[in-house]
């Protein structure tokens, strides 16, 4: 299994979402598809990252089903972003590890000093932290901002972006890099069809 660097390329992202939505797209990119590298594969490169996160309490080195259920969620949220640009409507198979969140965690409801209410999770568990980026779904479905965070098109890339272009079509994590990639490959494929052809 390849090795997570030392410094993960998703601590500077090109196209971040606004917080508190950057927490979900940390999550989603917390594994690089198209060399395997995967932050979340092993409890000793995972713990730091989840601890700064508040996906786990301080100290707390996460088991491998805890591992599994972080990775399932991470990719039921990529569907949803994937569907954010156009693509399939997820399946209840892909939902299921959100669901199971749902489920097992409950939420209260929190009054600011400001008179503000709002939801926050009923303990500290990792389903009750989950449910925290579940609830900044909610918020950003609400407040438009969800629609923005997509994963690029590229289906070997699939990095989740923040589109901030001004008709908010756009569909590549980079297009120096994914874009150009599949356009190359495209003209390839349709000039090597043409001389099959010819």
């Amino acid at each position: 299994m390849p090795q997570v660097p030392a410094v993960w390329f998703g601590e500077s992202e090109a196209k971040p979402a606004p917080h508190p939505l950057r927490r979900v797209q940390a999550l989603i990119n917390t594994v690089d598809l198209e060399s395997g590298i995967d932050r979340l594969a092993e409890p000793s490169s995972a713990q730091p990252w989840l601890e700064a996160q508040g996906l786990c309490p301080a100290g707390h080195v996460p088991t491998a089903e805890e591992l599994s259920t972080l990775r399932d969620v991470r990719e039921a949220l990529r569907a949803l972003v994937v569907h954010n640009g156009g693509g399939p409507v997820p399946t209840a198979a892909q939902m299921a590890p959100l669901r199971r969140v749902s489920d097992a965690a409950t939420a209260r409801v929190r009054l600011d000093d400001e008179g503000t209410f709002g939801l926050e999770p009923s303990d500290e568990s990792l389903p009750g932290r989950l449910l925290t980026l579940l609830l900044v779904v909610g918020d950003a479905q609400r407040d438009g901002t969800w629609a923005q965070l997509k994963a690029c098109a590229n289906e070997e890339c699939r990095w989740a972006f923040y589109d901030r272009s001004r008709n908010h079509g756009g569909t590549w994590c980079e297009m120096a890099t994914c874009g150009n990639k599949l356009k190359n490959r495209d003209f390839r494929a349709r000039h090597s069809r043409r001389s099959a052809s010819g």
